[in-house]
């Protein structure tokens, strides 16, 4: 599969009949009007898309040239989005970021994630060929420049917790990927998280938009809870919040 023809395929996905009603009614509970939202690990722009529809602020930050020019095309003139092309990490400085061109998807800045990939079942046959160095910031400068998100999102392919010691500010609420491949880097995050003051937290598994749980439970057990997951789920979505009915299905 070409660039291209991976890029149409997650546009028919992320932008696929019912998922933009999906999203909206489920990012309704973490976005009001007015409000703002960080898009971290854009992609496609189909949670800024969310964000926008809700009438919230969105910040898209996408550090693929390729990718952040076709959120430009999709977003760029809508009122309340902005864009920034570069990684998110700890600190401010450049990075390298290494492109799997049949399979964008998965690009990644961590070295880790791609080692772990390499070697694990489901994920044979992907082959990072490209290396590109950008330009890093990070989620405190991010909002010193555009302000807090009241929803942050984080997306970026085994980078979440390198992302995450960038922050010293508790959003409302956020969410970050994990993956069973490093189940590592979420009990990281979950633990920078609980230095920041958040109790509160719930899951989704895969693309999906219904809560793993009842009611929100604690980081320690959200860490056991992944930590025992099969190898099959293969990843979802931690999601966190000040404010625990949020996290109520």
């Amino acid at each position: 599969m070409t660039t291209a023809a991976a890029i149409r395929q997650s546009l028919r996905t992320y932008y696929g009949p019912g998922r933009a009603a999906a999203l909206d009614a489920f990012h309704a509970r973490f976005l009001a009007a007015g409000e703002l939202g960080f898009d971290i690990g854009a992609h496609v722009g189909d949670r800024s898309a969310s964000y926008l529809r809700l009438g919230a602020r969105a910040l898209a930050v996408e550090p693929q040239p390729r990718l952040a020019r076709l959120i430009r095309l999709l977003h760029g003139r809508t009122p309340g989005f902005t864009l920034v092309s570069a990684l998110v990490g700890a600190e401010a400085g450049t990075a390298t970021l290494r492109v799997n061109s049949k399979n964008p998807t998965v690009a990644s800045a961590s070295p880790d994630f791609i080692a772990a990939a390499s070697a694990a079942e489901g994920w044979e046959g992907q082959v990072w060929d490209t290396e590109l160095t950008l330009p890093v910031t990070t989620l405190d400068a991010l909002a010193a420049q555009h302000g807090v998100p009241d929803f942050l999102k984080i997306d970026v392919e085994g980078y979440e917790a390198v992302a995450l010691s960038g922050l010293s500010r508790a959003p409302r609420s956020l969410s970050f990927e994990f993956t069973t491949i490093q189940r590592d880097v979420a009990a990281r995050c979950l633990a920078k998280l609980a230095a920041l003051g958040y109790r509160h937290f719930n899951a989704c598994l895969g693309e999906g938009m219904a809560f793993a749980h009842s009611a929100p439970i604690p980081a320690e057990a959200m860490a056991g809870w992944i930590a025992a997951l099969p190898h099959a789920a293969n990843s979802g979505d931690v999601y966190a919040s000040l404010e625990p009915a949020r996290l109520t299905p």
